[in-house]
């Protein structure tokens, strides 16, 4: 029914429950993209019919997050973490007590990414709007899918923008400068959630393979603390890894009514 949002993940459920039914085995979800584990003060918005809603790429920085905590030498439920999920949409999250206490939904601001826009500039959004230029599915697009590095570039590919930077497009290298930026600036935003106390910074996803994005927001944040890269998504072992946590009594699964 697309309660939060329109996206391909909605579908989950149903392939699970497809496959599982046939085989009279139970079927689970795990870390979908809407869980909600934020603190009611992140919640609030400036306008109290509009409060801030929790989406993110939660299974990768769930998963990512156990990872990161191993490492560390901690557990999932004492680490904190401020982490940002890099792929085609882009989405931040500060983690703490096993929970993520605020998330910057990618759908609604933040930075922009390769498909999405990030948070723009409000009163001109509102007025193109109304200007009777676009309709609304069409801003939508121009949003989530049309924003970004597609908006700008003309491509969603980090790796073709870099090849372009690398033959002297100096229009490339700002826009990718301008979202290593942004990046960059969220996760120091993210940071003053927990007062500055935390573990690491945690980068994953796919763009966190280029090299060259990595060192820019790198050179930004990392004077705040100790920095981790945990490049791609590996989203289908933390989807069997959840549903195991279950079947070993690790943890309980939840039902959703």
């Amino acid at each position: 029914h697309c309660v939060q949002t329109q996206h391909a993940s909605n579908l989950g459920g149903l392939l699970a429950r497809g496959i599982a039914d046939r085989h009279s085995l139970p079927a689970f979800i795990v870390d979908p993209v809407c869980v909600d584990e934020m603190e009611p003060v992140s919640k609030i918005s400036g306008w109290p019919e509009m409060p801030r809603t929790s989406i993110c790429h939660a299974l990768n920085l769930k998963a990512t997050a156990r990872r990161a905590a191993k490492d560390l030498g901690k557990s999932f439920e004492e680490v904190t973490l401020v982490m940002g999920h890099l792929g085609g949409g882009i989405s931040f999250i500060v983690h703490k007590d096993g929970k993520m206490i605020d998330v910057e939904n990618p759908m609604q601001g933040g930075a922009f990414s390769p498909e999405r826009a990030g948070f723009l500039p409000l009163s001109d959004l509102i007025a193109l709007c109304y200007s009777g230029q676009y309709t609304y599915d069409e801003i939508m697009k121009k949003m989530i899918g049309k924003g970004g590095l597609a908006a700008h570039l003309g491509t969603v590919d980090a790796r073709e923008v870099e090849a372009r930077i690398d033959a002297g497009d100096e229009q490339a290298a700002l826009v990718y400068k301008a979202m290593a930026y942004q990046i960059a600036k969220e996760l120091g935003a993210f940071a003053t959630v927990v007062g500055g106390k935390f573990d690491a910074i945690v980068l994953t996803g796919g763009l966190a393979y280029s090299k060259r994005l990595v060192q820019m927001i790198r050179e930004r944040v990392e004077f705040m603390g100790k920095f981790m890269v945990y490049p791609g998504e590996d989203e289908l072992i933390a989807l069997a890894e959840g549903a195991l946590r279950v079947l070993h009594g690790e943890e309980k699964a939840k039902i959703f009514e």
